[in-house]
């Protein structure tokens, strides 16, 4: 890095705030799996969207790239800078502020870098909720959510990212802001130009800032660990479910045997409550909006499908600690799968009612051409998503051609059922090539125009996404 640019940067972010020393850099270089790893010139670590501004003005100046980074939770190495460190990692955390809360228009004004938890906090201590919810909650940054068009386990009542925002304040590569940063609901003017840097991961500009949707608290809620045969059952009791309980149905998470054996075994503490062994389990959460009596049409829906076969057997949540009992089953299968080894993951979706001839159609094929692996299978099945997962053995685990080959097949089928290789965890620099491959050249040419547009020196987040 030339003095020029230091200087520059240190004249605008402050020394303190410009890391360069090795142990100062290092938690910055990698993603948190640690797939992936690179080098940086600078971490800098600005304070405010002028400050990011300015930073962007004299990385242009000096054709630096620039690669955005929150709280560095997701999963494709989409906020790791390159092995050649000639990039400067831009970390959002000062930028950590909840500007607004405004309970009557149901919004909250963030700054990119609050902490998502912090956020929900902040919408609860008003009465209201933010319904974003994913395991990295504690860690993660509202940036980095908005960025990479974040799911999480509400998704089916209130969509993913994009649907929780109404503006934003952006900086583009060259340095100027536009502030787009409204609380309207209805809004006409052209083109929705948020809707562009939501999902873009970093590749068009920086999201400095947003104004949220909030909602009203859950009244009762209940939560339900259920038991059954097959992803089919899953499916066929969600469209009874919401028959019976409209839209307070919030989380339908779908879990594996082989899923809860790995939680219970490395995750201290944590026990199914269902005595028996069964194939399949559903963690469904409803909750209701004032009085409505959600807890008794579930139980009614569960007792019937139980006196139909199509569900084995129910546990319902009589505390909020057993609740949160049976959300920690959910919510520690990556970190027990990481705790039993090498693991071959996937993020998948496919249309709803595919998701029980999908998972048969992944399961033959894996155990057909990969005898030695387990299947762990996983995800927010009320919205279509999947986390195909597979233990690996050693010699699996360290040929990258076999790696490529599940992902192949994987990817394939996906295809075959018209779904999505990427669901929620975004592209960054792991599925480039399947973006080529698999999303039609019309898109890929559209979206390359786009980032011309936007960013003609390429300097924002090279070598992700496209």
């Amino acid at each position: 890095m030339s003095p020029t640019l230091v200087e520059r940067l240190a004249e605008i972010v402050g020394v303190d705030n410009i890391l360069m020393e090795p142990g100062d850099v290092a938690p910055y270089l990698a993603d948190w799996r640690n797939a992936y790893r690179g080098r940086a010139l600078a971490v800098v670590r600005p304070a405010s969207t002028e400050a990011i501004a300015a930073v962007l003005r004299a990385c242009i100046a000096a054709s630096v790239g620039v690669v955005p980074q929150g709280g560095n939770t997701g999963m494709c190495g989409g906020a790791t800078p390159s092995i050649e460190g000639n990039q400067i990692v831009l970390a959002m955390g000062r930028m950590n502020r909840v500007l607004n809360v405004d309970p009557l228009n149901n919004t909250i004004t963030v700054e990119a870098g609050c902490i998502l938890a912090a956020i929900q906090q902040s919408a609860e201590a008003a009465g209201r909720l933010f319904p974003l919810s994913l395991a990295a909650e504690g860690s993660c940054q509202i940036g980095g959510n908005l960025a990479t068009n974040a799911g999480g386990i509400n998704v089916l009542r209130y969509g993913n990212a994009r649907d929780l925002v109404l503006g934003i304040e952006a900086v583009l590569p060259d340095g100027t802001i536009w502030n787009g940063l409204r609380a309207l609901r209805k809004d006409n003017r052209g083109y929705d130009l948020k809707q562009l840097f939501i999902g873009s991961e970093g590749t068009l500009g920086i999201i400095a800032k947003a104004v949220l949707k909030l909602f009203p608290l859950p009244g009762e809620t209940v939560t339900a660990l259920i038991a059954l045969d097959n992803p089919a059952c899953a499916v066929q009791l969600l469209a009874q479910v919401r028959e019976r309980c409209g839209d307070s149905i919030s989380a339908y998470e779908l879990m594996g045997h082989s899923c809860l054996e790995l939680v219970s075994r490395h995750i201290p503490r944590a026990r199914i409550p269902i005595e028996r062994e069964y194939p399949w389990y559903l963690l469904v959460e409803l909750g209701g909006v004032g009085d409505a009596p959600v807890r008794s049409a579930l139980e009614a829906t569960v007792a019937e499908a139980i006196d139909r076969g199509e569900v084995r057997d129910a546990v319902f949540a009589e505390s909020v600690a057993q609740s949160e009992a049976f959300w920690r089953l959910r919510e520690t299968i990556p970190e027990a799968t990481i705790a039993e080894g090498a693991a071959f993951r996937s993020d998948i979706s496919v249309s709803i009612s595919s998701i029980a001839t999908f998972v048969e159609s992944a399961t033959v094929a894996f155990v057909s051409r990969f005898p030695q692996s387990r299947i762990v299978c996983f995800g927010h099945v009320g919205d279509g998503n999947l986390h195909f997962n597979a233990l690996l053995p050693p010699e699996y685990a360290q040929s990258d051609s076999i790696m490529r080959d599940m992902a192949g097949v994987l990817y394939d089928i996906v295809e075959e059922f018209d779904g999505s290789f990427s669901a929620e965890h975004g592209v960054g620099q792991a599925k480039r090539a399947e973006l080529i491959r698999y999303k039609d050249g019309i898109e890929i040419d559209l979206m390359r125009r786009i980032k011309h547009v936007f960013d003609p020196l390429g300097i924002m987040n090279p070598g992700k996404l496209l």
